[in-house]
């Protein structure tokens, strides 16, 4: 009885998917039957399916590890001065902008284990970051709401993300501290909650603005001339108040969570301002002194490329790159590196890195012997793909030379703590450095003249949304 109900089961399944496949296209089930042979249930095959069913695929792939890496010297490293720690927030683009700056402090004033604090400059770049938003729902109060740009405002509120630029602009405008002038707290190193209760204030705040507006457009239509003018004026008058009362709001949930960022201060007997204490142990100018260069193969080399809304600062600057190919991007590295000079870099830093290790090598793991299937996408195919991007800014501090000056390998300070990796840090083949490199900010004196020259162009601009930039975490 029961073999007959199985049958009929089978049978009842088998029309099923015949019926639910008559759309062209879908799978059929003599299409799922051609497909079902690409498993053979081989002795190997159910090897590695025992294997896979208790064991990460990263495990069972995980190859020896290269002799090259293994090594630990570097013909040419930054000096650094301790591993710092974001902790569970996604504020690499500054632990890294900041670790940039410091290697710079330590070396000028000989400062020891010295950081400066990230929950300080995190604080103002969330106020930033709030103000960017609202102003972008009130630039455009007038566009439908399901317009792309308005729908991505609402899609991104906020966040804890980001690029140089917003170092730059941050500490330009607000300084430094410290870190102990404004240590971190529990919101800082696990930004999540604190993230996700802003984003929902602000969404709904958005809504007011766009509410609000509606309304005093419909009350303007029926004026002209003076009339229409003035209420026009009084308007944009109202949505500011309405920002300036939805900021207050911000301002009191960051108070709360990360503390009330110090106006003034006393630091090794000297009373200092958090400007004069950037003007002090920075002295730079940030917004225009450095120069951000991208490896994209999807794009045009030589191009200046801009995104639009991708900056921490309202009135601040548009994340802004030259696109070169990777070799020039080395020589200016390896120049910077020779010169006892940190870059902020990001990477693709997921791939093939063996966290255990801190070795980053494209031979880490097999996956392709493993799973039995082939992997052969360049580095364009992966982006226009979605299937790599920078995901992770980190400080470039060394490079290891060949005896024709060659880079073998590459060396970065992460902000995962002492305990990550290779002492803090994440050592990077060559090879690897190619395929998962994408962004590195250098000091304009060690750009080459026809580089710099290529600033002169006006930028492409690129939409807040193209998927190639998200913020770095």
């Amino acid at each position: 009885m029961k073999k007959h109900i199985i049958i009929a089961a089978m049978l009842m399944a088998a029309a099923g998917i015949q019926a639910g496949a008559q759309n062209k296209g879908g799978i059929d089930a003599s299409m799922l039957q051609q497909i079902s042979k690409g498993y053979e249930g081989t002795a190997a095959d159910k090897a590695i399916r025992n294997a896979l069913n208790t064991t990460a695929i990263n495990t069972l792939s995980e190859a020896p590890a290269t002799e090259r890496l293994t090594a630990t010297d570097f013909t040419h490293r930054v000096k650094t001065k301790g591993i710092t720690d974001q902790k569970s927030s996604g504020r690499c683009w500054l632990f890294s902008g900041l670790n940039v700056l410091r290697a710079r402090a330590i070396e000028k004033h000989d400062l020891g284990a010295f950081t400066f604090s990230q929950n300080y400059v995190f604080f103002y770049d969330q106020l930033e970051k709030a103000n960017l938003f609202l102003q972008g729902i009130i630039d455009t109060k007038d566009l439908p709401f399901d317009d792309r740009k308005v729908d991505w405002l609402f899609q991104n509120p906020i966040g804890d993300g980001g690029q140089f630029t917003g170092v730059s602009n941050l500490v330009t405008k607000y300084g430094l501290v410290p870190s102990e002038i404004m240590p971190e707290t529990f919101c800082s190193n696990s930004t999540s909650q604190m993230s996700q209760n802003i984003a929902k204030l602000l969404r709904q705040d958005g809504l007011k603005l766009r509410y609000a507006n509606d309304e005093l457009t419909a009350a303007a239509s029926k004026l002209k001339g003076k009339k229409l003018d003035n209420a026009k004026a009084e308007a944009a008058a109202k949505l500011e108040a309405m920002k300036v009362d939805m900021l207050k709001e911000v301002y009191h949930v960051l108070a709360l969570c990360l503390g009330v960022p110090p106006t003034e201060f006393v630091w090794n007997k000297k009373n200092y301002t958090p400007k004069s204490f950037y003007e002090e142990f920075v002295g730079e100018d940030l917004e225009n002194n450095y120069i951000m260069v991208m490896n994209d193969p999807t794009r045009e080399y030589g191009k200046v490329y801009e995104i639009d809304y991708d900056r921490h600062v309202y009135d601040g600057q548009n994340w802004l790159y030259v696109n070169l190919p990777i070799e020039r991007i080395k020589e200016m590295a390896i120049a910077s590196i020779k010169d006892n000079t940190a870059m902020y870099f990001s990477c693709d830093v997921g791939k093939f890195l063996n966290r255990k290790t801190g070795m980053a090598d494209i031979n880490n793991f097999d996956y392709e012997s493993l799973l039995g299937v082939k992997f052969t996408m360049n580095k364009e195919e992966r982006i226009k793909t979605h299937a790599s991007g920078s995901s992770h800014a980190m400080t470039l501090i060394a490079v290891d030379l060949d005896e024709n000056g060659q880079p073998k390998k590459w060396m970065v300070e992460n902000s995962w703590g002492a305990d990550s990796g290779y002492k803090g840090n994440i050592v990077m083949t060559d090879e690897w450095f190619n395929e998962y490199m994408f962004r590195l900010v250098l000091e304009k004196k060690y750009v080459p003249q026809d580089i710099l020259k290529m600033l002169e162009q006006k930028p492409i601009m690129l939409p807040a949304w193209d998927p190639m930039f998200m913020a770095e975490e």
